[in-house]
């Protein structure tokens, strides 16, 4: 086993979830390193894998990659047969293009509601910028499903349903009204077996960053 994957908790560490579902989904042997946030020894211990200071990281023998979408892609280089991104070209340009959307957009909703697997809160208005970012979600899902099928974005799970799972969580933590077609797409991610699999973990760990309880 040469691949290591150095995430945070898996209650709140959203960037860490994504390469942890396609190294999981897609069956790569891999080693799990966690280091809890917001510790004393946090800032050390995640610099002893990566001058960044970030989690998720990659380890592959002397490779080290510190950036969720860059691990995605090269994880798709090393094994191209296990359909990370979707076979079709233009579907798999497209997945490329929301996954992006994903990694550099939804400021507004990821800053205000951050990611808290085993917390369920009541509905409340919210800003215009998290209500965009809902409606944009929902809109891209409509497209994605209309098109492919589903029950995932391209059909399969791939990798632009890994990118969107920590949204998808958001949704049910904080209680949004959705639209049936994006019930049936987070109830879809929601029941992938690895992304049950995660929660699972983040339901049992004992963590609390308070920072991120406070509502």
């Amino acid at each position: 086993m040469s691949l290591r994957l150095v995430i945070g908790n898996k209650n709140y560490s959203s960037w860490s979830m994504r390469p942890w579902l396609v190294l999981d989904h897609f069956g790569f042997a891999f080693e799990e390193t966690l280091i809890p946030l917001d510790m004393p020894e946090t800032a050390d211990a995640i610099r002893a894998h990566s001058p960044a200071g970030r989690v998720p990281v990659l380890i592959d023998g002397g490779l080290t990659l510190w950036e969720s979408l860059a691990i995605i892609e090269y994880l798709a280089e090393k094994a191209p047969d296990r359909a990370i991104w979707p076979a079709d070209p233009a579907a798999r340009a497209m997945a490329r293009c929301l996954a992006s959307e994903m990694h550099a957009g939804f400021m507004g909703l990821r800053a205000a509601c951050p990611m808290n697997i085993r917390a369920r809160r009541s509905h409340r208005p919210r800003g215009e910028a998290e209500t965009a970012d809902v409606a944009r979600f929902e809109a891209l899902v409509a497209d994605a499903l209309g098109t492919h099928g589903g029950p995932f974005l391209f059909g399969d799970w791939c990798a632009a349903d890994a990118m969107f799972a920590p949204l998808v969580s958001r949704l049910s933590t904080y209680g949004w009204p959705i639209a049936e077609t994006t019930r049936a797409y987070v109830d879809a991610v929601e029941s992938e077996a690895s992304f049950h699999r995660w929660r699972e973990a983040a339901l049992a760990e004992e963590w609390v960053l308070p920072r991120e309880e406070v509502e």
